[in-house]
C-alpha cells in the first residue's frame, strides 16, 4: 500500500520543478494545504448525505405539502403483458419496425401503443415532490456555501478556507453517491413545480444572467488566465499542470454548451411567453388529451396470435432483438 500511494503522489507529476513535498509541510510561517486533506472529504461526504436526508424529509417535503405540491408521479400505463416484457426485455424506445409488430398482435394502432410506452417511461421518473425536494435541497446549499465563500475573493490560504474547500468536495462527492438516483435548475425549477409561473420566469432570468456571466466571462477571464498564463510566468508548466488546465478547459466547453441550451430556452419563452420545460426535463412531454385517450382497437393482455413467447417473436430472434 505504501509503494501504490508512494507511486500515486509522485513529485515529479504533481509538483513543479525543483518543489518537493517537504517543503509544502505547515511551519510556524506559513500553512499549506495537504493531501492527505482530501481524505476527509470522503466521511464528510456520508455526514452531507445523511443531512441531505434529514433536509428533505422534514424541511423541502413540509414545505412542498405547503405549496401544495402532491406526491403523485405521471399517468400509470395500462397494464399489459405483452408490452411490459418488451419493455423490461428488450426496449424502452421501440423502432417503427417493433411497433408494427406489436399493433399487429395486440390490435392497438401504433400511437396507443407509443402512448403507452412514453407513460411506462414516465412512470419511473420521481414525482414532483421529490424533485422539488431535491431542487431545495441543492438550491439552499448553494445559497449557503455562496454566502460563505464571497468573502474568501483574493484572500491568502486560512484555516476557514481551507474547510470551505473540503465541505466543496465532500458535497460533490455526496452527489456522486446519490447521482443514480437524483434528477437532473433549483430555485426556477422550485417555482415551476410550485406552478408560480411569474416567480419562475423571474429566477430563470436571473439564473441566466449570472450562469452566463460567470460562466463566460468570470471563469475565462479571472480563473483560466491565472492557471493557464500567469501561474505559467510563475512556475512554468508540469505534469499535473496539464492535466488540470485540460480539465478546466473542458469545463469551459461544456459551460458554452450550457449558456447555448439556456439561451436556447430563453428564445423558446421569449416566443411563447412563458419559461416552459428546458431540453433536459424529466418527465417527456405529451397531452392530457392524448394521454387519456384509449386505445384505438380492442386491447388485449398477454395473449398471443402466432405461437411465439408472446412479443410476436421479437423477443427471441430477428435482427430487431438486437436494436437496443
Amino acid at each position: 500500500m505504501a509503494g501504490i500511494l508512494a507511486w500515486f503522489w509522485n513529485e515529479r507529476f504533481w509538483l513543479p520543478h525543483n518543489v518537493t513535498w517537504a517543503d509544502l509541510k505547515n511551519t510556524e510561517e506559513a500553512t499549506f494545504p495537504q493531501a492527505e486533506d482530501l481524505y476527509l472529504a470522503f466521511p464528510l461526504a456520508f455526514c452531507m448525505l445523511m443531512l441531505r436526508l434529514i433536509f428533505e424529509r422534514f424541511v423541502a417535503k413540509p414545505c412542498a405539502v405547503a405549496l401544495n405540491i402532491q406526491a403523485n408521479g405521471p399517468q400509470i400505463a395500462q397494464p399489459n403483458a405483452i408490452l411490459e416484457k418488451v419493455f423490461t426485455a428488450i426496449t424502452k424506445h421501440p423502432d417503427e419496425k417493433r411497433l408494427e409488430g406489436l399493433s399487429k398482435q395486440l390490435d392497438w394502432d401504433v400511437r396507443s401503443i407509443q402512448r403507452w410506452f412514453r407513460q411506462r417511461r414516465n412512470q419511473e421518473k420521481p414525482s414532483t415532490l421529490k424533485r422539488f425536494c431535491e431542487s431545495m435541497w441543492k438550491f439552499s446549499y448553494g445559497l449557503y456555501i455562496f454566502t460563505y465563500g464571497i468573502r474568501f475573493l483574493k484572500k491568502p490560504l486560512t484555516p476557514d478556507l481551507h474547510y470551505y474547500y473540503i465541505l466543496e468536495l465532500s458535497f460533490y462527492w455526496s452527489l456522486m453517491f446519490s447521482q443514480f438516483t437524483d434528477i437532473k435548475r433549483k430555485a426556477a425549477k422550485m417555482a415551476n413545480y410550485a406552478k408560480f409561473q411569474k416567480i419562475c420566469d423571474l429566477l430563470f432570468v436571473m439564473f441566466a444572467m449570472v450562469f452566463i456571466t460567470t460562466r463566460l466571462g468570470v471563469f475565462p477571464l479571472w480563473v483560466l488566465n491565472t492557471t493557464l498564463f500567469e501561474s505559467w510566468e510563475i512556475v512554468g508548466p508540469y505534469p499535473s499542470w496539464w492535466v488540470f488546465n485540460l480539465l478546466l478547459l473542458v469545463i469551459q466547453g461544456l459551460n458554452c454548451f450550457w449558456s447555448y441550451l439556456i439561451v436556447k430556452i430563453a428564445c423558446k419563452a421569449i416566443s411563447k411567453g412563458k419559461v416552459s420545460k428546458d431540453d433536459r426535463s424529466d418527465i417527456e412531454s405529451s397531452s392530457d388529451e392524448e394521454d387519456s385517450e384509449p386505445p384505438g382497437k380492442n386491447p388485449h393482455t398477454a395473449t398471443t396470435t402466432n405461437g411465439t413467447s408472446g412479443t410476436n417473436g421479437y423477443l427471441l430472434t430477428g435482427a430487431c432483438a438486437m436494436d437496443d
